[in-house]
């Protein structure tokens, strides 16, 4: 391969080929021989040659709007990133490729996704030097920028006499002979990072496909700077929402804690609470805020702080303790409601004491039995004049777990209330005895049987809280 090569002319070809042009024979008298004739030529008329034109820009423009409206219903960077890749080698005629999301300012995300490349393959590239690379060169100097060079075309590698010895290596071990590299830069937008297509033999796109590819790639850069500015948007949402929650569950005689939550795209206000309370006494609380985006994050931030207060002063009657926090929010937020649920716990009887405003009944499990814990109808906080419930009390088995959570895990199985109940049940019901001993295992076990694509996967703007306390 170390020859040179004339390239070849990659890309989109013509959709309307020239009209071919023919001369009527004319008629020949018996006997007479025949004369070759040299036909005349043939010049294609004007209307001709501007059809032709004509009609490749409405192919260039509906293949654009096809590419363009599929790249605008990607939700996320990783789609994005990856429908740029199929759509590029599409538009320049290219196998392979990879794009380098790096953007400038600092701030991340950060990532590399390659097309036709794996992992492996990947980090053979990242092993040469980063100057000798195209993306490397758009992301480290000006022709990166918006109004820079704007583009890299490198049709033969191996007929390059300043290659480098490296990327020599990796271009043979990895099959490519030629690249063609974009940045992902816009004077809004900024600089994102650079996608480059790799090919197997000496080629290079021809002018209009790489015109297609230009509006193209400007056009998927201002899509992928809102994906990313809603992910870093996500991304501090849930990080403030991990800091107002417990960093970690105390521990304390005779109970065992596991909990598991997961804040929703836009942040939600459900949480979850386990302090010790005096007299070797444990504290458990669930509760939900109504809204998402940071004040609702905020909100749940003073409705938790205020609870462990009331908890630690008069935890021992949960109704007291939820009465308080109803006044405090009509008093201070009177325009936002929750749902909260108390549990006093006495780990040294098994013995709970729990009031709950508006929110879902905890659910029992054991090796003899599987049950929502019987709660009396209220309405959560915020709702009603002067709120009041009675509190309920049960005895918990020794190995038995009592599983408090929030309706963000019922809504997001996308079914209705009743049969997400059941779901619930039958996935408590199906833990495996091995593995009842351990409440973080029980808390996977129900939230994987429940929602069985994962917290990830499921399409629900909702919070989800799941908090499990084994007695011994």
């Amino acid at each position: 391969m170390n020859a040179p090569h004339p390239p070849k002319v990659a890309g989109i070809d013509s959709t309307v080929s020239t009209p071919a042009h023919t001369v009527t024979p004319a008629p020949t008298t018996p006997g007479t021989p025949q004369v070759p004739k040299t036909p005349a030529p043939t010049t294609p008329a004007p209307g001709a040659v501007l059809q032709d034109r004509l009609a490749g820009w409405v192919s260039d423009l509906t293949t654009l709007h096809e590419l363009t409206e599929r790249q605008v219903r990607t939700d996320s960077v990783e789609s994005a990133l990856q429908e740029l890749l199929r759509a590029g080698a599409a538009l320049v005629g290219a196998g392979r490729g990879l794009v380098v999301l790096e953007p400038d300012d600092g701030l991340g995300p950060a990532t590399t996704i390659g097309l036709g490349l794996g992992r492996a393959d990947l980090g053979h590239i990242e092993t040469v030097p980063r100057g000798a690379l195209p993306y490397g060169r758009l992301l480290d100097t000006a022709a990166g920028l918006p109004g820079g060079d704007g583009e890299i075309v490198r049709p033969d590698l191996f007929a390059e006499d300043g290659l480098d010895p490296r990327h020599r290596e990796v271009a043979a071990r990895l099959g490519y002979a030629a690249s063609y590299a974009l940045p992902l830069s816009t004077e809004s937008a900024g600089r994102l990072g650079a996608a480059v297509w790799l090919y197997d033999e000496p080629a290079e796109p021809h002018e209009r496909a790489r015109h297609l590819a230009g509006l193209y790639v400007r056009h998927t850069t201002e899509h992928l700077a809102r994906l990313v500015e809603l992910e870093r948007t996500r991304a501090s949402m849930a990080a403030v929402t991990d800091e107002l929650l417990p960093s970690r569950l105390p521990r304390v005689p005779g109970v065992q804690l596991a909990a598991r939550h997961r804040t929703g795209p836009c942040g939600g206000g459900d949480w979850y609470d386990a302090l010790p309370l005096p007299d070797a006494a444990l504290g458990l609380a669930v509760g939900s805020v109504t809204g998402t985006g940071p004040s609702a994050v905020a909100a749940m931030g003073r409705l938790r702080a205020s609870l462990r207060a009331y908890a630690v002063m008069e935890g021992e009657d949960p109704v007291a303790v939820l009465s308080d926090l109803e006044l405090l929010l009509r008093l201070t937020e009177p325009a936002r409601s929750a749902t909260a649920l108390f549990a006093y716990c006495e780990p040294a009887l098994r013995k709970v004491t729990l009031a709950g405003a508006g929110h879902s009944p905890p659910l029992l499990l054991g090796e003899r039995r599987t049950e929502f814990a019987e709660t009396s109808v209220s309405a959560p906080l915020g709702m009603l004049a002067c709120w009041e419930a009675p509190s309920v009390e049960f005895q918990a088995e020794a190995g038995e777990t009592v599983l408090l959570y929030t309706d963000g895990l019922l809504h997001r199985t996308g079914d209705p209330t009743d049969r997400a109940f059941a779901r619930l049940h039958a996935a408590a019901a199906g833990v495996p005895r091995s593995r009842l001993h351990d409440p973080e295992a029980i808390a996977d076990h129900v939230l994987r049987t429940v929602l069985p694509d994962g917290l990830d996967a499921a399409d629900s703007p909702d919070d989800v809280v799941l908090l499990a306390a084994r007695f011994d």
